[in-house]
């Protein structure tokens, strides 16, 4: 079941350039990330994106998943030529918190809507403990290549801040 209000049909007009629907949100590692999700699981929120909770985190989980068990062959081939250009100049504006909004993704990371905030937020749980107590080798991002265990819970961390940053808490102290 999802904890969640619409934001009413005279705002909401689906402009992926209106920064106010967007709420400022630093996170620092991916602990940070289920902390913040276990707290708008709590607290309930409202969502002015195209995603739910749920769906966040399922999208998430996939992605963070991929990195620790391998991205698709397509995937990396299509990306390769282009990660110079995206390592220097998309990976520091996604790290500072200035990721581009509207960007598509990849169908297969893109989430049903049929999923349940709790069920997700567990999912992710679990999947970031495999992520942080792993040291394993970590598969190169398709467009922005190899980087350290640490760098990619910073990266995977500064991605969930984008995403998560269009709920907004119902709680008195957002964000």
């Amino acid at each position: 079941m999802n904890n969640i209000s619409s934001v009413d049909a005279s705002r909401d007009t689906k402009s992926r350039d209106e920064p106010s629907r967007r709420r400022p949100l630093k996170l620092e590692r991916l602990p940070d990330v289920v902390a913040e999700c276990e707290r708008l699981l709590q607290s309930g929120y409202t969502k002015s994106g195209n995603w739910t909770l749920a769906q966040i985190c399922r999208h998430l989980r996939l992605t963070i998943e991929s990195n620790m068990d391998g991205y698709p062959v397509w995937m990396t081939v299509l990306g390769y030529p282009l990660r110079p250009i995206l390592r220097r100049f998309a990976l520091p504006k996604l790290l500072m918190g200035n990721s581009p909004k509207g960007v598509p993704t990849a169908g297969m990371f893109v989430p049903p809507g049929d999923l349940d905030d709790g069920v997700e937020v567990g999912r992710l749980k679990e999947c970031v403990t495999r992520f942080v107590e792993s040291s394993a080798p970590l598969h190169g991002h398709p467009g922005f290549g190899n980087m350290t265990h640490d760098q990619f819970n910073q990266f995977h961390a500064a991605h969930a801040a984008h995403h998560l940053g269009f709920l907004q808490p119902h709680s008195a102290e957002a964000g």
